[in-house]
This record gives C-alpha cells, structure tokens and sequence, in this order.
C-alpha cells in the first residue's frame, strides 16, 4: 500500500529489520541450551527435594529419585547422582553419604544451614502407630537413629534401606540410609496394624427339646 506525499509515492508500512542477526551456530547453541533447560525442569519434576549429608558434616541439596531401586545382581552404582537447584548433575560416592532426607523445602534461612534437615528427633519417645519395623541403628561415625522401614523385601534387598523419621512435622519426611553407613542393626519391634475390634457376643440361648422326657405327655 503507497501513500502519495510531494509528488512521491512512499510505501505506508516499511519491512521490519531485525533487531540482531544470528549465525546458525549461534542459533543451534540457543537451541540447544533451551532444550537442556526443558530437560532439566522435566527431571527435576520427577524427582523430589533432597539434603544429602555427608560423614564430613557437609551437605548438598538437589532433586533424587521417590526411589532408589535395587542394583543388578554383581553390580553397584559406586556414586548417587542427584540434580542440585541449577539442573546440574553432582555425583557424589556412596562410602561418603551419611544419609539422604526427603525434605519438604530446601535452607532459606541462614540459621538452617547447620540443620537443613530439620531432624530434630532421631529417636521415638512413645511407641509408634504406624505399621512397620521398628529399627534402631548406629552409624559408622557412632550416632544412633530410629525409623520405621516397611515389612517387605527392601530390607534385603538394595543398596540401603528407607525409614521413616520419628518426627514427621519437622522438615525431613523420609531418611534413605546406605547400607555401608550402618555399623550396628537391632530390630526393636513390629508393630503391626490395627487389630479389628470383635463384636462382644451375647448370652447363648439353649434350643428348645424336641422330644420331652415325660412319657405321660405323649
């Protein structure tokens, strides 16, 4: 479309020129990066918020798997991989995890950067209600801790075993403790489910006789 001004005829909408002009390389490298971004966020979403604390007192935070699943019969992963907050990978040896706790939310404060778990109660004060086994061990470095671990397989089988923390309104919600990081193992109790109650039954009535004793009354 021309608009006519001065005896010149202009064009009324100019083509937009753009604002930078990107090498194909250029373009591919964004390309790429965005996509390792989506990737990330992707992974990050399957996985749950985890403090990793190590015999050394340090601790990293990132995203591991809800589980983790027993190795192939003669092989074990000698690193767990998890996702820190920037979508990268951090390895790190299993002979040096003193745990892992599944947190509800990772340090914001700086007075949590010494206790980032949370882990206030490492012992039951009462007895739990909760079905399971309940479990008492000594680590490697001689601090004790309680949990309650599932009644199946997953107390043979795997690389560690998964408990639940005494105290689960505190921030860690589930401890995965590698074998390795276990000295000593007791088995306190099984706590089982709850019994059903049984209906109180009433007085048994006696069935009335058939046949009467009292020969005058046949």
């Amino acid at each position: 479309m021309l608009h006519r001004s001065c005896g010149f005829f202009l064009p009324l909408f100019l083509p937009r020129t753009p604002a930078c002009n990107l090498s194909p390389a250029q373009t591919n490298f964004q390309s790429l990066r965005s996509q390792d971004v989506r990737q990330s966020r992707a992974m990050a979403s399957v996985r749950k918020p985890v403090i990793v604390r190590k015999f050394s007192r340090d601790w990293s935070a990132g995203y591991a798997p809800a589980s983790f699943a027993p190795d192939p019969p003669g092989q074990h992963s000698a690193e767990l991989e998890i996702l820190d907050q920037s979508g990268k990978v951090l390895r790190i040896a299993w002979d040096q995890v003193k745990w892992v706790c599944y947190v509800r939310d990772f340090p914001t404060s700086f007075s949590d950067q010494a206790n980032p778990e949370r882990l206030l109660h490492k012992r039951f004060s009462i007895r739990p209600r909760t079905a399971g086994l309940w479990l008492r061990m000594t680590l490697t470095d001689g601090e004790e801790l309680e949990g309650l671990a599932a009644n199946d397989r997953s107390l043979i089988d795997g690389a560690g075993l998964l408990l639940t923390p005494p105290d689960t309104r505190s921030n860690t919600q589930r401890i995965y403790v590698p074998r390795q990081a276990i000295q000593t193992l007791e088995v306190v109790s099984l706590i089982g489910a709850a019994s059903r109650k049984r209906v109180p039954q009433g007085p048994i009535t006696p069935q009335p006789e058939l046949f009467s004793e009292d020969p005058s009354t046949e």
